[in-house]
């Protein structure tokens, strides 16, 4: 092991083991690719990098060795592609090792990966590779993200080179009804391309397109370094709003090294064990958990390439492959409850956390009970790594996002810049005098929202909290979300907390809605657990259970069954999807009695 991680921090602890100091030193050529990867291939060529498989069958096992050769190969290829430093260029590979290839060698080319989600339709992906001056695309060919991009780029002139991945599988093979996929004979798809052979074996032909696969098999993998710089841009994402077009965050190589903290103290990777991070490449969440920060601390990542969650396929592949540490969505964990936990060997598992939504009390407990493990709950934003967290050593409350990470200055502001008081609500800040590491650049090509963001020498997240005693910082809600009713400032984020407690309730958004009486009152837009209905009775039943473990002021008042909540391209539950609807339904003139 080569101990990389230490080159770039300088940390300090308390008695108890507990992270009290974490600066983050970024060298002005420091570049990911060259200086972890490669760094680890020429020294400890047979260190595992990644282990990857499909549902389909097939099974990779990467070294950092592969990995330098496999980015070596794709960087000659996109170069030859008129790809170089500064370029953007859009990757949507869902989990494909692909991904791993594209992503280290648009690093080694100093130019800029946006990853995208291949749920884009075609104003979303117009707009996107529009505002961005996207140079290339490099696509899966599964579903019809490919079918979006043909439609839309002769309205994108900055386009000059489609590239086309074949991932042979992705979980998206038809099946009989016995679940057996139909794998052709002679198609190459599931085990026949496991191992060294399989590796970018399957061709794609597509007019217009050049075929990944087969351009990179051909390149070479001979490749020199070239000149970057750890202050050009590196990565940028398309922020999921929930209202507007979402804003390109613009990250630099300190991104990368920021991700430390995110792995070595939240994640608590072992360097000798295999962590799974569940998440699309699409969304930023995935270089948290499945590369920056899991690669510098020389720990293996495991990457199932699948299309449809199904919580018994995840559990299974925890004990096949030996996972030591595990983070997903608590919707995720959630989904896990439904099946016999007990029946899967999670023996190998050391840790596990959770972000993104709220992690109920009775989820942490279940997951203690039937694990022995407790769930080490963090928050973060596209625009930021890791930066308030249940680190390792500390004990967490369950509900609560846990304290400021010591690699930022972080307070809780009022509207006039003053600090909030203990129990008091106010918006989640970050210091940014002077400017550190894993903070976003800027919001690209948008002076106006980085100015909304960044002023008085603090990133201003736009989300709020408030804080206990003992420090823990307890997630309130987005500024737009906060409902205000009969004089109270409601956030979602508690009421969601508590309902998801239910049995009923498998999903649940809460918004206000427009109340003559109280300016707004709270409502829950609930998705029913399997075998419930709903009703009044259970209307009354979900709002009493509320009122019993929270101030009776924030129960529900409205309570909306339905199939599905509206969601981001990324994901995220557009509560102001919601809030327009009834906005309108309470806005539309009534039809006068007799008239209809």
């Amino acid at each position: 092991m080569r101990h990389i991680n230490e080159r770039y921090v300088t940390e300090a602890y308390d008695e108890g083991g507990l992270l009290t100091q974490f600066d983050v030193n970024v060298p002005d050529d420091f570049n990911f690719a060259y200086d972890v990867v490669d760094d680890i291939a020429l020294a400890d060529p047979e260190r595992r990098a990644m282990v990857w498989c499909n549902p389909e069958g097939e099974e990779h096992v990467f070294t950092f060795a592969d990995m330098k050769k496999w980015s070596d190969k794709t960087a000659n290829f996109l170069a030859d592609c008129g790809i170089g430093r500064g370029d953007f260029v859009m990757v949507i590979l869902r989990r494909h090792y692909q991904f791993w290839f594209t992503m280290l060698a648009l690093q080694k080319l100093g130019a800029v990966a946006v990853p995208a989600t291949f749920m884009l339709k075609e104003h979303d992906l117009t707009y996107r590779l529009r505002g961005a001056d996207i140079k290339a695309v490099v696509c899966t060919s599964v579903g019809d993200i490919a079918d979006t991009v043909d439609a839309v780029v002769a309205e994108c002139p900055s386009v000059q080179s489609l590239i086309l991945v074949n991932p042979a599988g992705a979980g998206l093979t038809p099946q009989d009804a016995d679940g057996t996929w139909l794998i052709g004979a002679g198609e190459l798809a599931g085990p026949v391309l496991s191992g060294p052979e399989g590796i970018c074996a399957a061709p794609a032909e597509r007019a217009g397109w050049h075929d990944f696969n087969t351009e990179v098999r051909a390149a070479s993998d001979d490749f020199e370094r070239r000149e970057t710089a750890a202050a050009d841009p590196m990565l940028m994402y398309f922020s999921s709003g929930t209202t507007g077009n979402p804003k390109m965050v613009l990250h630099d190589a300190g991104y990368a090294l920021a991700h430390l903290i995110t792995a070595k103290h939240w994640h608590n990777v072992n360097p000798e064990g295999l962590h799974f991070t569940i998440a699309d490449t699409g969304w930023g969440k995935a270089v948290w958990g499945k590369f920056f920060g899991q690669w510098l601390m020389e720990a293996a990542v495991l990457t199932y390439d699948f299309d449809r969650y199904d919580p018994a396929d995840i559990l299974a592949l925890l004990g096949k492959y030996g996972v030591t540490t595990l983070c997903c969505p608590p919707t995720m964990y959630r989904l896990m409850t439904e099946v016999d936990v007990d029946a899967f060997d999670l023996s190998s598992l050391e840790y596990c956390t959770t972000a993104g939504e709220a992690l109920n009390p009775d989820l942490f407990d279940f997951w203690r009970e039937h694990t022995g493990l407790t769930i080490y709950e963090g928050f973060g934003q596209t625009e930021t790594p890791l930066t308030v967290a249940n680190l390792t050593n500390s004990t967490p409350r369950p509900g609560s996002m846990g304290k400021p990470v010591p690699l930022y200055k972080m307070a809780i502001l009022r509207g006039d810049g003053t600090e909030c008081d203990t129990g008091e609500t106010g918006e989640i800040c970050i210091g940014i005098n002077p400017h550190p590491a894993g903070i976003m650049m800027e919001y690209y090509r948008n002076p106006e929202k980085t100015a909304e963001a960044m002023y008085d020498g603090w990133y201003h997240t736009g989300d709020t909290a408030w804080r206990d005693e003992e420090g823990n910082y307890w997630y309130v809600g987005r500024n737009d979300d906060v409902i205000k009713s009969s004089g109270y400032r409601i956030g979602p984020f508690e009421i969601e907390s508590v309902m998801l407690e239910h049995d009923a309730v498998r999903e649940v958004a809460v918004t206000g809605v427009p109340d003559p009486v109280r300016g707004f009152a709270v409502k829950a837009t609930v998705v029913l657990a399997d075998g419930w209905q709903g009703s009044d009775a259970l209307t009354e039943e979900l709002q009493k259970w509320v009122k019993r473990q929270t101030a009776p002021y924030k129960y529900p008042r409205v309570i909306e069954y339905v199939d599905d909540l509206p969601r981001t391209v990324n994901g995220k539950i557009r509560r102001a999807a919601i809030r327009e609807a009834d906005k309108a339904q309470h806005e539309a003139p009534k039809t006068p009695e007799g008239l209809i």
